[in-house]
């Protein structure tokens, strides 16, 4: 049984662990990974949150760091919700891209279909969003919800300067190499 708590800071060598929990909490500091810290239950957000101390730590704060939850719905297994990013007045553009990569790795790690968020902060534009890979969706909804579609077709961020220190791919393209020999021996 899993702990209720766990953080893992090798991608490549928790690729079980981040398969197999559904909820965490990605950190970036300085354009750097960090960790991911698995959590026993979904980030719940409320309005109080986002506004009052989402604003305060952003004002407060000068770290260069970047902390994005995320979800995996019961019931909805090849889906990740994007939850809540915290930044603060100091968080460079390549520390909170920095962990939209690594959701995007933990995407291609569980073999998720998309991820899905609501953007309720007004200064994130929609062009924004559709540069970064996200479209719109649910349109007719009065919220802003967003997409980024994979099913199967992953991002290749090798080249991303955040996974410069991961060497996530050398293990998944050795193991689909060694399956796929596996497989024709069958």
């Amino acid at each position: 049984m899993n702990p209720l708590f766990e953080t893992v800071t090798d991608l490549n060598q928790s690729r079980d662990k981040i398969r197999s929990r559904r909820y965490g909490v990605i950190k970036v500091v300085d354009e750097r990974f960090q960790q991911i810290q698995f959590r026993p239950w979904p980030k719940m957000i409320s309005v109080a949150e986002a506004t009052w101390m989402g604003g305060w730590q952003h004002k407060r704060q000068r770290r260069n760091q970047c902390m994005l939850y995320y979800n995996q719905p019961m019931g909805h297994s090849g889906f990740l919700a994007l939850k809540y990013i915290v930044s603060t007045s100091g968080t460079s553009y390549g520390t909170f891209r920095g962990a939209l990569v690594i959701l995007d790795e933990i995407a291609r790690l569980k073999n998720i279909n998309a991820i899905v968020a609501e953007v309720t902060n007004g200064r994130i534009s929609d062009r924004f969003l559709q540069r970064i890979g996200w479209e719109q969706h649910l349109e007719n909804k009065k919220a802003r919800h967003f997409i980024k579609r994979f099913y199967g077709n992953y991002p290749d961020h090798r080249h991303e300067k955040i996974l410069n220190d991961v060497d996530v791919y050398r293990v998944d393209d050795l193991f689909e190499q060694t399956h796929a020999v596996d497989s024709s021996n069958a």
